[in-house]
């Protein structure tokens, strides 16, 4: 028995010859396959330390607690999920998202469906006669769906498609750099306000000491054992502490402000705090690994711009060469929409073309190399950042190390001042040295207290630097 024209026995030839030339014409894609370029960024296996190359640590996301303050991990946390900083980068995962599945969908057909209808008279009174027995008015309905489709043979699409998925990536490193600079902010800032609040302690100290001081050298001016200068040198000292205790408590206020700008909590109070109290969090073994650069997220995301980069260099290449769509529909027409599905009413067709470019005045070929000196800066731009990573881990290990030796020195510099005091006060009291002695032992051991705690913040802030500088934290041993 014969098939009728429109049975779909004839459909299935030009759709099984569609499906066979993207099976095979689609395994090649134009443009270099991305390679890391490790070699090309000359970086030697070490830092700057002493010690062979070591195994790399345990790294620590959260590594803000490893200070053993459950307030600076609230404070955190909090700044985390509330700053506009990090909503924004939030939000700018979810465009690149949103971008990705646009330019992935662009790999599958895309199919719509028609639906049209008309009823038209025709004129009895024009210049063409119009038998009687023709119809003065006509119906068409017509109900189908097409489909059109880019063959991706030379790889065009699915560059498109790993340029986009490499920005997507690129974006959660963006938010990441947003999340650690956040982290690293809020820390030192906390590390600030409890030196200050180390500081007012110390002032505090030395502030009550010369009260007594100076309350004592005016019970002996009185008994005529002291004079008068004593009494005024005990004042001006006394009136120095104070002033330095209400500037402190001037940059005390400040930093929490700037506190409560960072957690998005404007009027933020904190309670007064020590940072002596802080433990030093564990030093990275000697011989740390370059590698560690790998767990920086800027670093990260400047080689998903490389590999975009690379991507767009396909793209563009693609370009140059013949592009073939595939068209198609399927759907019943009749004048009558009661036999609209009946078997004659069955119309479809399928088409292929093919577009060449041939002259352009040189623009595609010029893009080409537009995106390949884009490329080429990318990699600069990641070798950049990548030597000025390994750069900001060397400085923050010297800092750590040498602040670590200067706080043997500053501890005991600031004991033996305060011996030095209880020893110029015992020699004051038995009448054997003058008061000034009593003013410049109370001064000296004053300042090695605060240099002690400057020095102490200036190294726990260096461990943050390091932190910040490695992408996260370490666990000891």
């Amino acid at each position: 028995m014969m098939r009728r024209p429109d049975a779909p026995h004839f459909t299935a030839r030009p759709l099984a010859l569609a499906a066979l030339t993207l099976a095979v014409l689609s395994g090649c894609a134009l443009g270099p396959d991305y390679v890391r370029p490790a070699a090309q960024l000359g970086l030697p296996e070490a830092y700057n330390a002493a010690g062979p190359l070591a195994a790399a640590p345990t790294v620590a996301a959260n590594w803000w607690s490893l200070f053993g303050d459950a307030q600076l991990d609230g404070l955190v946390a909090q700044a985390l999920s509330t700053s506009p900083d990090a909503r924004i980068a939030a939000l700018r995962i979810e465009e690149a998202d949103a971008l990705l599945r646009q330019v992935d969908a662009a790999l599958l057909p895309q199919v719509n469906a028609e639906a049209s209808g008309s009823r038209n008279r025709i004129s009895q009174t024009n210049a063409t006669p119009i038998p009687s027995t023709a119809p003065i008015t006509r119906s068409s309905a017509r109900l189908a769906l097409s489909t059109s489709f880019e063959l991706d043979v030379w790889g065009k699409l699915r560059r498109a498609s790993e340029g986009a998925r490499a920005q997507a990536l690129g974006t959660r490193y963006a938010a990441d750099t947003v999340s650690l600079s956040l982290a690293a902010a809020v820390t030192q800032a906390y590390l600030n306000l409890r030196a200050i609040d180390a500081q007012l302690l110390a002032v505090d100290d030395s502030l009550s000491s010369q009260s007594r001081s100076t309350q004592l050298t005016r019970t002996r001016f009185e008994g005529g054992i002291a004079s008068q200068l004593d009494v005024q040198q005990a004042e001006g000292a006394l009136a120095t502490y104070t002033a330095a205790r209400v500037e402190l408590d001037r940059a005390r206020g400040l930093s929490e402000n700037l506190l409560g700008l960072l957690v998005g909590q404007p009027g933020l109070k904190i309670a007064a705090g020590d940072l002596r109290t802080l433990p030093v969090p564990p030093v990275p073994p000697a011989g740390l690994p370059s590698t560690l650069l790998d767990a920086r997220p800027d670093v990260k995301k400047a080689e998903t711009d490389l590999v975009a980069a690379n991507a767009r260099i396909g793209v563009a290449k693609a370009a140059l060469f013949p592009s073939i769509t595939l068209t198609g529909n399927f759907g019943r027409e009749s004048k009558d929409l009661s036999q609209l599905f009946s078997a004659p009413s069955a119309v479809w067709s399928f088409g292929a073309g093919l577009t060449q470019p041939i002259f352009e005045g040189g623009r595609l070929r010029a893009q080409v190399d537009q995106v390949t000196a884009q490329q080429q800066q990318s990699l600069e731009t990641y070798r950049k950042t990548v030597q000025g990573a390994f750069r900001e881990v060397n400085d923050a290990l010297v800092s750590v190390s040498r602040n670590a030796d200067a706080e043997d020195a500053y501890t005991r510099a600031m004991n033996a001042a305060k011996r030095a005091l209880q020893l110029a006060q015992a020699r004051y009291d038995a009448g054997y040295s003058p008061y000034l002695e009593v003013l410049s032992a109370q001064r000296t051991a004053n300042d090695a207290t605060l240099a002690w705690i400057q020095n102490r913040q200036a190294r726990l802030t260096a461990t943050v630097d390091l932190f910040k500088a490695l992408g996260g934290g370490w666990k000891g041993a």
